[in-house]
């Protein structure tokens, strides 16, 4: 292990600031983590498996393939062609199940709040009536969970259907849903997709690689527009739609004289019911009993992006920064469910105080305890785990809480948070947002999702945004990605002046919103999905989200869910760019990728490494769709500000973020 006196000699080049400051304490020096891992293995990744040619679906290989080479094609004869495609669906399958889990856990759950048979409660009665029109479902004169009851058990059909389509692709712009059904590519059920896929890439089975992609594009349209979009509409029917809140990040926000229990991973049912089990005067008690103050509850990954959101509970770390939350020694237990939690953890924490309590039934870890979290009982559930963590603060030894390190961010900007802000209370609308799309205020819509990575600058993110805002090129993030961006202040109204273009800046400062907007867990690009869909039937900006001014990227995909989530999008319409992608082992299938799903959908995977470079080709591709839209020349357009909003019968409109003051000029 590689540790300099300043410690870890890869962190001082990756890392952001409070890392760096907890790794020179000496109570971090002797920690290893990834960034040592990937320091001591000094050597690069595999040239076959990066490029995606390395098949492994049968035991007459693993076969190592080079394209146009015919030695060495596979036993079988599969071709690269054939290999990267059936690699590359794999990806989108299994990053599909994750999603798939996770929602159907959340519908289930959904279900039983319906029943009365859990603490949560059907919150948001408005998205209720929502989806159930969606669904088919009739209202009037209903209770509401007697509705939401109908629409739980609707919802759970969708994943064993077999017959049909989604119910939620008719929230598709037409001319997209035409597109799907003439490419054969309507998903039937969620579950059918991921096991279709599976089977077709089994050795001997599909063995052309445009079709095998074509089965790739459906199973991911049964991630974004199914499993995906269920989870995020279910869950703020549930626990409340997010709308703007200030909160903080950081490691920062771990608390010396409080229970600190951070909470990891993915699923909302388990990070909710310890926010409310932390409220309890029961748990309180035994707080000040063994000496604290109360409990801390901080996020760590998705999970702290849904409870941000919907909460202001204070975000510790990303899924990079979990291993040096746990280095601080001021945790008392790391509560983890699935999905992005390291091995590692739990040999971080041993000879310390602090336990890693594992909770679902899949997903066990060696030196973990494991407290199951009952779903018919979660407030208890709930309570079990913190109890625990409550004995471990008297045992807590040295510890390090990094001063000053805790940001200021602006959260919680769904769908309704933009018709709200922009639209207005009482009327919501996109038209001021397409509006100064039109008029070139605002140039377009730039997404950063996705995760972190170890293996580059933990910048990234940053520059790929920076440039984008001076450019006019509004940005909305998701998952690690965005907890990247509020780490380095970009999720601040204030930021508008120091980083925006002119116009964009002006926009910002009206409303008094962030450049850069917090839209929640890498599940949540379902979100982006239904904004994008607002703005087409809003109209001015054609008529699918292929014509519309927008381009996304996950630029540090670590995760196989970041690949289904560029997929759907881009057979939905968006054009996505990664830093790379397992493709370029094969000239077809690069082909295809790059350009020949054009043809196919309106969109495209690109790729490029240098940061700067993906944000310049991001621009490229929404000046090019102002272009074809002919709205490439700027015109001028005023602002909606307060007294506009009156003419149009908006009513007691105007108010800002909550917490913000008005912000309007």
């Amino acid at each position: 292990m590689s540790k300099s006196k300043g410690g870890c000699t890869s962190c001082n080049d990756i890392t952001g600031a409070s890392t760096k400051d907890l790794l020179n304490q000496d109570l971090a020096k002797q920690v290893r983590t990834a960034y040592d891992r990937i320091e001591d293995r000094g050597v690069s990744a595999c040239l076959f498996g990066s490029g995606g040619t390395c098949c492994r679906i049968c035991n007459m290989g693993p076969c190592q393939i080079i394209d146009g080479v015919e030695q060495m094609i596979g036993i079988c004869g599969a071709t690269a062609a054939t290999v990267v495609a059936r690699n590359f669906a794999r990806i989108v399958a299994a990053g599909t199940a994750a999603h798939t889990d996770h929602a159907r856990e959340m519908v289930m759950g959904f279900i039983e709040t319906a029943k009365g048979k859990t603490p949560h409660e059907i919150k948001d009665v408005e998205k209720l009536h929502a989806m159930a029109e969606t669904f088919g479902i009739e209202i009037e004169g209903r209770d509401k969970n007697e509705i939401a009851l109908e629409l739980g058990e609707k919802a759970l059909a969708e994943f064993g259907q077999q017959q049909g389509t989604l119910t939620m692709l008719k929230r598709a712009p037409k001319k997209q849903q035409e597109i799907w059904k003439a490419k054969g590519v309507e998903p039937r059920g969620i579950d059918r997709e991921v096991v279709e896929t599976m089977h077709r890439t089994h050795m001997g089975v599909d063995q052309e690689y445009k079709n095998i992609m074509k089965q790739a594009a459906r199973c991911s349209l049964a991630d974004g527009w199914g499993a995906s979009m269920l989870s995020t509409e279910l869950t703020d029917i549930m626990f409340g739609t997010p709308v703007p809140r200030r909160a903080l990040i950081d490691l920062g926000v771990l608390k010396e004289d409080q229970v600190n229990v951070t909470v990891h991973g993915h699923e909302p049912l388990l990070a909710e019911s310890l926010c409310m089990a932390a409220e309890d005067p029961e748990i309180l008690a035994l707080a000040k009993k063994v000496g604290a103050k109360g409990i801390n509850l901080a996020g760590v990954c998705c999970t702290g992006n849904e409870i941000l959101m919907r909460r202001g509970i204070p975000v510790a770390g990303s899924f990079i920064q979990q291993e040096m939350v746990l280095a601080t020694g001021a945790v008392e237990a790391m509560v983890v469910d699935v999905q992005c939690v390291m091995q590692s953890v739990a040999q971080v924490v041993k000879g310390k105080h602090t336990d890693i309590i594992t909770t679902n039934y899949r997903a066990k870890m060696p030196d973990a305890i494991h407290m199951q979290f009952e779903e018919d009982d979660p407030l208890g559930s709930a309570k079990a785990i913190l109890t625990h963590a409550i004995n471990n603060f008297k045992k807590r030894g040295d510890y390090y809480i990094p001063k000053d390190n805790k940001l200021d961010v602006v959260v919680g900007f769904s769908h309704e948070t933009i018709n709200y802000m922009l639209g207005g209370r009482f009327r919501k609308s996109y038209r001021p947002l397409n509006d100064n799309i039109i008029n070139g205020r605002i140039k377009g819509l730039g997404a950063l999702v996705g995760c972190e990575h170890y293996k580059y600058s933990d910048d990234v993110h940053f520059k790929i945004a920076v440039e984008l805002l001076k450019n006019n090129v509004l940005v909305l993030a998701t998952g690690c990605a965005a907890q990247a961006l509020g780490r380095m202040g970009l999720m601040r109204p204030e930021a508008a002046a120091e980083y925006c273009g002119e116009s964009l800046a002006e926009v910002c400062e009206t409303v008094g919103m962030p450049p850069v907007l917090h839209v929640g867990s890498c599940v949540d690009n379902s979100r982006l999905l239904i904004a994008l869909t607002a703005m087409v039937k809003e109209g001015g900006l054609g008529e699918d989200i292929s014509e519309l001014p927008a381009c996304g990227t996950a630029p540090l995909w670590m995760s196989e869910k970041a690949v289904a989530i560029g997929q759907y999008f881009v057979t939905s319409g968006a054009h996505v760019i990664f830093q790379n992608l397992p493709v370029t082992g094969s000239k077809e299938m690069n082909e295809f990728i790059t350009n020949g799903m054009k043809e196919e959908y309106g969109a495209c995977w690109d790729y490029e490494e240098d940061p700067i470079k993906l944000a310049q080709k991001m621009i490229k591709a929404i000046d090019g769709k102002r272009e074809a839209l002919g709205i490439n020349k700027k015109k001028d357009r005023v602002l909606f500000d307060m007294e506009m909003r009156r003419d149009l019968d908006v009513g007691a409109t105007g108010q800002g973020i909550p917490g913000l003051g008005c912000g309007h000029k």
